[in-house]
């Protein structure tokens, strides 16, 4: 794996992150409803305010480039937590309760296998430059 196309994955990734924790926190995601609804115990403006945040600072972690593994980890663990949408709103996910027949917000969430993906990408790729280092020392 080159280092450009690393480098590029996690540009790409925190750029995700930063655009849509942004839109989170300036309350303009179209996904506001569907994750009130899917957490409906916790009030949805501090939850997406917190949310948007969290992916901000994310995202600018992953920009910055140092700790990427942790960073990749934290980013994964939160990537999961969307799948709670297809446990708690399958009605919300997909079409007559056919798990083959997606909705735009099950699309929205299944996509995120390819960030979670990316994320175990950057947490091996972060791993064996560290193996690497320590091997020149």
């Amino acid at each position: 794996m080159t280092t450009r196309a690393v480098t590029l994955l996690r540009g790409s990734l925190g750029l995700v992150f930063v655009w849509f924790g942004a839109l989170k926190v300036a309350d303009v995601t179209p996904v506001a409803d569907l994750v009130a609804r899917t957490v409906p115990w916790l009030d949805r403006q501090p939850l997406l305010i917190s949310l948007g945040a969290a992916e901000v600072v994310l995202g600018v972690a992953l920009w910055l480039g140092r700790r990427v593994r942790w960073v990749a980890a934290v980013a994964l663990v939160h990537l999961l937590g969307t799948f709670l949408v297809l446990v708690v709103q399958p009605q919300a996910a997909f079409q007559a309760g056919n798990p083959l027949l997606l909705t735009t917000e099950g699309e929205f969430v299944v996509k995120n296998i390819v960030l979670i993906t990316a994320c175990l990408v950057l947490m091996s790729a972060s791993q064996q430059s560290e193996h690497l280092i320590g091997a020149r020392k």
